[in-house]
């Protein structure tokens, strides 16, 4: 289980959605596609990664699926997110 997980958080794409789900609130798969500039086949597909590793709940919302993080996910495992979260962004400024 481990290592599927942190492969699921490997991916850039997957690692951005993550950024933007991680301030808490819902998020569209429209809003995401957007902000990340991926078709909504690509951005489905990613988010399915994260939602069978219960890194993320969604919810149907007519046509669209929201988004959040998930609140139950193991402590030991919302701080491994939280780390590669920080360290990709102090990797994006670093490169900038």
């Amino acid at each position: 289980m481990m290592q599927s997980f942190l492969l699921s958080l490997s991916d850039p794409i997957r690692l951005n959605a993550l950024h933007i789900l991680w301030d808490g609130s819902e998020h569209c798969v429209c809003e995401l596609m957007e902000k990340l500039d991926i078709s909504q086949s690509r951005m489905s597909r990613h988010m399915k990664n994260l939602k069978e590793e219960g890194v993320v709940l969604a919810r149907q919302d007519a046509q669209w699926v929201r988004y959040r993080k998930n609140p139950d996910l193991a402590p030991e495992l919302i701080e491994v997110i939280e780390v590669v979260l920080k360290a990709s962004k102090l990797q994006t400024r670093n490169a900038a």
